[in-house]
């Protein structure tokens, strides 16, 4: 019940922060255009970007509600995942288009207005501050939720950026701190995409969650009185807190009450020290034991004459 009530609560904070980023930026792109400022549209388009991001980002906490069954026996926890991918995809996309406009104001700066950037811009900072704020909520956990926080803190920063630019052109006119500053977004763009990027890939490609030693982790499954080894051991995430391993337990030919009793010492003391909630242990006699730590999966193509 309560993990149900944070998500609904968690989608509702999504849903005001989509509607707010929305109603912003069609201010942003008609304050940019009559400012003929690329910071302002600069800052809109990730804006635009915020709209999708914070969208998918909701589609994805709702889907992910829907319990498992035949046809997807994990659930839908991985939409979120690829949400993220989606998100910061985007994001990179962007930068480089951002780095594109830059490179053509810095050749031919444009007049730009300084009070409309500066006022713009204010008004943007606050919007995407509380917007911001709104999503933080669970984003440290959940990498569907940070991609769409790490969106809006790029917009807090930007129109930030935007502003202190507006205020060095009222006074000296250096137009070309208004692409220097979208080049710099830009940056900050680029470098916050590519760690939701590397970390989506890392979480579809089954690979062992990063916060989990796995050496340490096999040294203290062996460690469990009654485990003579270990072996065909994998480690994976399904979304960035729901961790799961599945191995095959070597130990002494024992009864079946007793190895349940191993199976329930050994599950808490994963759950405990790697927050590994879901562990599918086989249990194995000491004669059954193979060589290998880590199963050699391959696919055989049989053909037959």
């Amino acid at each position: 019940m309560h993990t149900h009530n944070h998500s609904a609560n968690t989608t509702k904070r999504l849903s005001l922060s989509l509607s707010l980023t929305a109603a912003f930026v069609i201010v942003e792109v008609i304050a940019g255009i009559f400012g003929n400022s690329l910071a302002l549209l600069t800052d809109a388009a990730h804006n635009f970007t915020d709209i999708i991001a914070l969208g998918l980002s909701w589609y994805a906490l709702k889907i992910a509600t829907k319990p498992a069954h035949a046809g997807k026996t994990f659930g839908y926890h991985r939409v979120g995942i690829l949400v993220a991918l989606i998100n910061s995809t985007t994001l990179i996309l962007i930068a480089l288009g951002i780095f594109y406009e830059a490179w053509k104001r810095f050749i031919t700066p444009p007049e730009v207005d300084s009070t409309l950037l500066i006022g713009v811009g204010a008004l943007a900072f606050f919007i995407n501050l509380v917007t911001a704020w709104l999503v933080k909520d669970g984003s440290e956990h959940d990498l569907n939720l940070r991609s769409a926080f790490l969106h809006l803190m790029g917009d807090v920063l930007s129109t930030l950026g935007a502003v202190i630019a507006g205020v060095i052109i009222a006074f000296t006119r250096w137009n070309w701190l208004d692409p220097l500053v979208s080049v710099l977004i830009g940056f900050f763009i680029l470098w916050n995409a590519w760690g939701i990027l590397r970390q989506s890939v890392h979480i579809l490609l089954e690979s062992a969650p990063e916060s989990v030693d796995v050496d340490s982790m096999i040294e203290d499954l062996q460690k469990v009185k009654g485990v003579r080894g270990v072996h065909d051991l994998h480690v994976w995430s399904i979304n960035e807190s729901l961790k799961l391993l599945s191995a095959h337990i070597v130990t002494d030919d024992i009864l079946l009450s007793k190895g349940a009793h191993l199976q329930d010492r050994l599950s808490e003391m994963l759950a405990h020290e790697y927050n590994i909630q879901h562990a599918t242990l086989q249990l194995e006699c000491v004669d059954c034991e193979p060589k290998l730590l880590f199963c050699d999966i391959t696919e055989h193509n049989h053909q037959h004459a």
